[in-house]
């Protein structure tokens, strides 16, 4: 009796389309990464000068507020009350005074609301909110 041989089968990997997927998995995670822009800060000695003018108080003020309702003013903690009092403080009739609000998306919108009417009532008319 003979047997007739069956031909052997090729169990090799095709390369060409594992290669595909690999290149198309490297363009979707590179396209969707969120590039985050961090703030660099440099240490840098300045000349001084006999006429120069120390300007203390910067021309915008960022004020964050996060979802929990906590405010911070320049990077300093502070409550509803303190702000007020803090932008009473503030000479804005002498030089144009703006205001950028940074507030967390779950914050309920009248939080917002209420530090722009007291940035208002302080006389900072030019406010903006920042987005993503």
């Amino acid at each position: 009796m003979r047997f007739r041989r069956e031909d052997e089968e090729n169990f090799a990997m095709e390369m060409t389309p594992l290669i595909d997927v690999v290149f198309l998995l490297i363009i979707f995670f590179m396209v969707s990464t969120v590039f985050v822009e961090f703030n660099r800060h440099m240490e840098i000695n300045l000349p001084t000068s006999k006429s120069s003018v120390i300007d203390e108080e910067p021309k915008t003020l960022e004020i964050k507020m996060s979802k929990d309702k906590q405010i911070f003013l320049a990077g300093k903690s502070t409550n509803i009350l303190g702000l007020e009092r803090t932008l009473g403080k503030l000479d804005v009739k002498s030089k144009k005074q703006t205001a950028v609000i940074r507030a967390d998306k779950m914050l309920p919108y009248g939080e917002v609301i209420e530090v722009m009417g007291l940035l208002q009532k302080a006389g900072i008319l030019d406010i903006s909110v920042a987005v993503k």
